[in-house]
């Protein structure tokens, strides 16, 4: 299907991002919401793997780097939750939908056939997905996302093979946390990676390299609106603000990677697995 024209095909090639309007009728995006919200009622995490989630360098390594729970999550359904929503206990001091962090890394909801016809204008031969995730930023909780590269967490030979696909379920803005890029800084290398570390140590996965400093100035925001995505290329440096509004910024994600004549890295915290295999975005 015919959704994203050549202009937005140039922007994407440019930037290293591109907003595109009503990829979702506000009713799916609605339904989606609904099915997530099923979800988490049924949600029964033991204590010890009520992991919070962060994207400071520290505290990755120091949460999802040692817990099992994260870096087996590539072929599941797991949940990862916000600071300060637990007593001493363990104990959920918040409602358990206004706890989470995000949901994934196989969250299998919904792909429009707009996906499909996106990933075709974009020339991908073999496009497989590598993960999908629910991202709530919760309302006054809703942690800061630092700057990154995708592709930091995401490696490929050769780089420039993975993209992200952002679907705003809620207005996406400025006050509740919407995302903000540097343009054309996905022209640039990746400056640090994350590794699984051999087996039998901890921490689990480590970084190689440092986040570089970047310049505030540069970074320009793009608010969505409801059932509009936003198209990510792994290496365009991105971030998110806390979000102190009223308001939630319901988001389904996933990334894509075209696997013809690519090599995903042994080394990459998340793997394919004989239950899960990465699955082929066209399956026609």
């Amino acid at each position: 299907m015919d959704f994203m024209t050549d202009r937005d095909v140039q922007t994407y090639v440019d930037d290293g991002y591109v907003v595109l309007d009503g990829l979702l009728t506000s009713q799916e995006c609605d339904e989606l919401r609904q099915r997530m919200t099923e979800i988490v009622d049924q949600m029964d995490v033991p204590e010890h793997c009520r992991t919070t989630f962060s994207t400071y360098h520290d505290e990755q390594l120091k949460t999802q780097g040692n817990a099992d729970y994260f870096i087996t999550s590539g072929d599941k359904i797991r949940f990862f939750f916000e600071k300060g929503v637990f007593d001493d206990k363990a104990e959920f001091i918040v409602p358990k939908q206004r706890s989470l962090n995000k949901v994934g890394h196989a969250v299998e909801l919904y792909l429009s056939l707009y996906i499909y016809g996106i990933a075709k204008k974009l020339g991908l031969a073999n496009p497989v997905i590598l993960q999908s995730m629910y991202i709530f930023k919760q309302p006054g909780i809703g942690g800061e996302v630092t700057p990154h590269q995708d592709a930091t967490f995401l490696y490929t030979e050769p780089l420039g093979r993975v993209m992200g696909m952002w679907i705003a379920l809620e207005d996406a803005t400025v006050n509740n946390g919407c995302l903000w890029f540097i343009p054309g800084s996905h022209n640039s290398c990746i400056s640090r990676r994350m590794v699984r570390t051999p087996k039998g140590t901890y921490p689990l996965t480590d970084f190689i390299g440092k986040e570089q400093a970047y310049d505030e100035e540069k970074f320009i925001a793009a608010p969505v609106k409801k059932g509009g995505v936003v198209l990510i290329h792994g290496q365009v440096v991105h971030r998110s603000a806390e979000n102190n509004s009223e308001d939630s910024r319901h988001v389904y994600t996933f990334h894509i990677m075209e696997s013809q004549d690519t090599c995903w890295s042994p080394d990459n915290w998340l793997q394919p697995t004989e239950e899960l295999p990465f699955p082929l975005l066209y399956t026609k």
